[in-house]
């Protein structure tokens, strides 16, 4: 039958052709028809705009080095069968697994290459860690249960138990990390250490040839007064704010960063002297080996490692062992200080930074080092015509970079982009500030060495 058929084509050859065109019309018909309904039913759709009162939703953003896991996204490191691993994110990717958890971050920490997380969940209060987790810095992790097989490297956020007596009242009041360390502040059951303390920086004696990996235990410090509020972790040390304004260290002090008049290591808490005695200090950071305070009256003190000049203003040496002061001229009241592996920021209470030290500033790659503070022009923060009273109300750094949080919730960040940690898209160093396209509000920033995570809460 197939060759009669074939046979009859051969000899009518426009009966294929005349078959072709009434094929073609019909796909076109159909095509015609698919627009008309497509644009009728656009007609009928109702566009529900947010209500004058809508809750805007709360997000998480990250980017940076994704190869640690400290971005906490599992398909980065173990993509699916169609997709490829992902090093790096150059850009701002949400955090979907607070999403689909109903997770609520409320505060973050940026370890060297982990990050922790304190945030409410349907059963309550929790932390989470994930990223690098070689020294134990985020907790006992064994998967699958009773296999032996312990975690080193966490993909995604897991929860980190505390021993806590009360783990369903119990909040987490602060936290913050370090290179290979983690600090927890409880709002009943005091403060918390893991990961860590070869140099005393968990806040106990420091154990010889003590195995830090696959190491389940958590400890509790012990020697610090009851009101402590915040800590700050640098590189290898740790300090302690009080509500009334006290400053406690422990860690390694080789570079003077504990403040405490030595360079010896320290395993205890100790109050820290030196010019900040007398003051009521409000704020402390510190990323790798120095140290800025600022006090409730804008003063500006600092201590530690001074190798690029950070701390060039009180000393011509290379380290100072206890807190000086820094006469910042002409900055008006400071707020805020950070100091990041070779370079500090002040922000003060009109909203303008001022950097020093060594490396990308911020001002162009003319500008490559300062012993004095330097101002950022305004306008790099979005400060214009349309915008003139717009300003910056936050910075934060991690070892070579820098970002800014205006009053709007925009962020800008310059510096090393190393890992594409700045969130612009690219790899290139970023010689100042340039804002960051994410849609959402930011209301909180943290970084780690090479990547960043920020809280915020959507537009409507």
């Amino acid at each position: 039958m197939a060759r009669v058929v074939q046979k009859f084509l051969s000899r009518h050859p426009d009966l294929i052709s005349q078959h072709a065109l009434v094929m073609t019309c019909c796909r076109r018909k159909g095509t015609w028809k698919q627009k008309i309904l497509k644009r009728e039913d656009k007609k009928d759709r109702v566009v529900q705009y947010a209500a004058e009162n809508a809750r805007q939703a709360e997000r998480v953003y990250v980017w940076g080095c994704a190869t640690t896991g400290a971005l906490g996204i599992q398909t980065y490191m173990r993509p699916d069968n169609r997709q490829a691993a992902i090093p790096r994110q150059k850009r701002p990717a949400r955090l979907k697994f607070t999403d689909i958890h109903n997770i609520k971050v409320q505060s973050v920490a940026c370890g060297y290459g982990f990050t922790v997380f304190a945030a409410r969940t349907p059963s309550g209060h929790k932390l989470f860690g994930t990223g690098i987790n070689t020294d134990s810095q985020l907790g006992y992790h064994e998967y699958p249960r009773g296999s032996g097989r312990v975690l080193d490297i966490i993909v995604e956020p897991v929860p980190i138990s505390l021993p806590l007596l009360s783990p369903d009242t119990t909040r987490v009041r602060d936290v913050s990390c370090g290179r290979s360390h983690t600090v927890v502040i409880t709002d009943k059951e005091g403060v918390f250490s893991l990961g860590n303390n070869s140099c005393g920086q968990c806040g106990r004696s420091v154990v010889e040839d003590e195995v830090y990996a696959k190491n389940p235990n958590i400890n509790k410090i012990h020697d610090l007064p009851d009101n402590v509020v915040k800590v700050v972790c640098g590189q290898d040390h740790t300090l302690f704010l009080t509500d009334t304004g006290q400053v406690y260290s422990c860690g390694l002090g080789a570079d003077g960063q504990t403040g405490l008049g030595s360079y010896k290591n320290v395993s205890v808490p100790t109050l820290v002297g030196g010019d900040i005695k007398n003051e009521r200090i409000v704020n402390i950071a510190s990323t790798a080996d120095c140290v800025l305070a600022v006090s409730d009256k804008g003063d500006v003190f600092g201590w530690g490692n001074s190798e690029y000049n950070q701390l060039s203003m009180v000393t011509d040496h290379a380290q100072v062992s206890e807190p000086k002061h820094l006469p910042v001229r002409n900055c008006g009241k400071i707020i805020k200080g950070v100091a990041a592996g070779s370079a500090c920021a002040i922000l003060n209470d009109k909203g303008d930074v001022y950097v020093w030290g060594f490396g990308i500033l911020g001002k162009g790659p003319a500008l490559e080092a300062a012993d004095q503070p330097q101002r950022i022009p305004p306008t790099l923060f979005g400060r214009h015509e349309l915008q003139p009273e717009s300003k910056v109300v936050d910075i934060v750094c991690g070892m070579g970079h820098f970002v800014a949080r205006t009053d709007t919730g925009d962020v800008y960040t310059w510096g090393k982009n190393r890992e594409g940690c700045l969130g612009l898209g690219k790899t290139e160093d970023q010689f100042f500030p340039l804002k960051v396209s994410m849609p959402a509000e930011a209301h909180t920033v943290c970084c780690g060495v090479d990547h960043t995570v920020i809280l915020c809460r959507s537009f409507c």
